[in-house]
Formats: C-alpha cells, structure tokens, sequence
C-alpha cells in the first residue's frame, strides 16, 4: 500500500508512523514541513483525559485513556507520568469542587500534600486536585522525534505538490487548512506563551481554575515554561492580543508571583480545527481518508483516531 499523508501536524506524524508500522509505504507531503504552521507545535502536551473530561464528552476519556501508553510505544522516554495539579484560589474554591464533580480519577490534596508535590507553591494554595493517573510531553521533541524516527523508517518527506494518482490511498491531515472547505468545521484561536525563570520549579502540569480565563503551565525543564491557552471562537491567524497576554501572565502570577519577574520567550498563536461537537472525526470518500478536528485534544487523541484512520484503510484493502 503506497500512502500519501498531508500534513505534518501531530495528526499526520501519528498516522503516519501507525502506517508504517503495518507495512505501509508512506510519504508525508506538507509545504510547511518544519512545524511553522501547526497549531501541534505551539500545544501543551497534557495528555490529561480525566481534567479534559471537565467540559468534554465521556469518549474523550475513553478514546485518551491509554495516550500515554500509546505514546510510549512511539517515542520510548519522552513521556512524564507525574500527574497533573489542578488548584484555585480561595475565592475560587467553588470552582474546584465543580471540576471535581464533573471529574473522576482525583483526590484530594491538603496544603501540605500539594507542598510535598510541588514545593514552590508551598503555603499558597489551601487544597487541589490530584489526578496522580495522568501524564505530559513536550510537543515539540515529540513531533521532531516521530519525524527523525519516521525517516529512518523510510518514510518520506515532501514540500513540494506531488502528484496524488501515483498514490493508491490518501489521508488528508491538513488541519485547519480545511476551514471554508469542510463542512462544520471551525476554527478556534489558542494564545500561548513561554516564560523563564529559575525561581520556580514545577513537575508537573498546573491548572489554574478562574472563573474568567482558566490556565495551565506546562514545565520544559531548565526553567522554561509553557502558559496557556486562549480559547477564543476565532480563525483570526494575527499575533496574540495584548487582552490575552495580560490574562496569561496576571493567571500565571497568580500561581506563583515569581512569574512576574520572568523573561517572556515566546508567544504564538495557533488555530485548532474543530467540529461543533469539539470531537475529531476520520471519514471516507473514495480512496480519500479526512482526519481532523482535534481541537484541543490533539495529543491526547491523535494516537487512538490515528489507529481508526490506519483500520479504515486497511479493511478497504482487505474488502
């Protein structure tokens, strides 16, 4: 089978690699080949099916349960099983007990077991929850991991248009490439950025519940740290909003008031392709497979919609 996947997101690597690893002969074509567009490259890396259980549906849970397993059969080490940290200040603690009644998988966690957890929000946070089955990657090592290790593997690697009839099956991975052209597809803005500091360490992923702009810092390791994310009904590609950056960085002080002092690195914007029910879809039409609308589950779910789109060709072939 002589495969051609567009798009080099974090849909397109996965797919890909799930080919491969059935026999597929496979060649990734994207004109944007090294991340530059993919909203992918600018995610958090939570794979955090239980949290996003919170305001998605029970198969988000379902379908993301084993991501993290499902990620280190791909990419052996890149994948931190710490857990993952929701807290609220006191104001705010209704807000923590309603997560935790849309949530399962949990528990409870004093002042002095979120201290032993994570020491520099020692003394700041009165109780949390704990979602001690969850995991984290960085996404950028992951995407240029699968891409390293699908060259190995001899899949190939293209910008320029190739010519789709030399191909016997295709999967369309493009993203929000496809908003204007697929039917109910949308596009919804997420802001980021990143800050340095050496005077705070974290572990693991913090959700920060605020009633306005809930936020999550995702740590990178040798200080760097990844805050985000909007999410703002919008397909608007421009640079993030002065709006934004000052609800980020106020949040992110709000976990600890050494962010105040950080260095900002970096901000991005991406747009997450989405179906009005915010869950990804892989349909069929001829010799063409759609994979798209992750949202913003996209690492969590890539993998398992990943293995549907991989059956749904090769039962074609079988057939």
């Amino acid at each position: 089978m002589h495969v051609l996947v567009k798009g080099a997101g974090v849909a397109g690597l996965v797919v890909a690699h799930e080919l491969s690893a059935r026999g597929a002969d496979v060649t990734i074509s994207d004109p944007h080949i090294d991340f530059s567009h993919a909203a992918s490259w600018l995610a958090g890396g939570m794979l955090a099916p239980f949290c996003e259980r919170e305001s998605a549906e029970e198969a988000v849970l379902t379908r993301g349960f084993d991501a993290a397993d499902r990620w280190d059969k791909m990419l052996p080490d890149e994948v931190v099983r710490n857990g993952t940290l929701v807290i609220a200040p006191p104001r705010d603690f209704g807000e923590l007990k309603r997560f935790a009644s849309r949530t399962t998988g949990h528990d409870w966690m004093g002042e002095n077991e979120i201290a032993s957890l994570e020491p520099s929000l020692s003394g700041r946070f009165k109780q949390a929850l704990f979602f001690r089955q969850e995991a984290h990657l960085n996404p950028r090592r992951a995407l240029l991991g699968l891409k390293k290790k699908l060259s190995a593997q001899g899949v190939a690697f293209t910008k320029t248009d190739v010519d789709a009839r030399e191909f016997s099956e295709i999967v369309d991975c493009t993203g929000a490439a496809r908003i204007g052209d697929t039917s109910e597809l949308r596009g919804v803005r997420g802001e980021m950025l990143y800050l340095h500091t050496e005077e705070v360490t974290l572990a693991r992923p913090i959700r920060l519940l605020h009633p306005r702009i809930p936020l999550y810092i995702v740590p990178r390791g040798d200080g760097l740290f990844m805050v985000g994310a909007t999410m703002i009904e919008s397909d608007f590609n421009g640079s993030i909003t002065a709006r934004s950056l000052m609800e980020l960085l106020n949040a992110a002080y709000a976990v600890h008031p050494a962010f105040a002092d950080a260095t900002v690195v970096e901000t991005g914007v991406g747009i997450r392709p989405a179906f009005p029910d915010n869950f990804p879809r892989v349909t069929r039409q001829d010799n063409i497979v759609t994979f798209n609308g992750l949202y913003r589950h996209g690492f969590l779910l890539a993998p398992a919609m990943a293995a549907q789109a991989a059956d749904m060709l090769f039962c074609q072939q079988s057939e």
